[in-house]
């Protein structure tokens, strides 16, 4: 059974640091894309990067780079999301998905397995 749980999550004051955490079962990293998106509150969903099969991060705001950076551990098979330089606008619910095959992809349609979502607050 596949499953996705993210943690990690809280509440921190704006330049601060937080990484996340997304254990995973039921599938092989080695095979699959594992991507972050986050929602604010009235906001579409919206994608962050992708990890590929690879392990390499694939951005989709091009402004996240080098604030924010995911890494694979296959042999713990978790996938994490380190967040530094933390402002306001990074307050939301962040969620890790499972890709459909081994593309990565922006389009939440693209992503067949969610977890459940942690909450970030920055705030001073």
């Amino acid at each position: 059974q596949v499953r996705l749980v993210e943690f990690g999550g809280g509440s921190v004051q704006p330049g601060e640091s937080l990484k996340l955490s997304c254990s995973t079962s039921g599938f092989d990293l080695h095979y699959y894309g594992v991507a972050w998106f986050r929602q604010s509150p009235g906001q579409e969903r919206e994608a962050l990067l992708c990890l590929d099969r690879v392990g390499d991060n694939i951005y989709y705001i091009d402004s996240l780079k080098g604030r924010f950076d995911g890494t694979k551990n296959r042999a713990k098979s978790m996938v994490s999301l380190q967040m530094d330089n933390l402002g306001p606008d990074d307050t939301a619910i962040y969620y890790c998905a499972k890709t459909v095959d081994t593309t990565c992809s922006s389009s939440s349609t693209d992503y067949d397995y969610w977890g459940q979502g942690t909450q970030v607050t920055v705030s001073a």
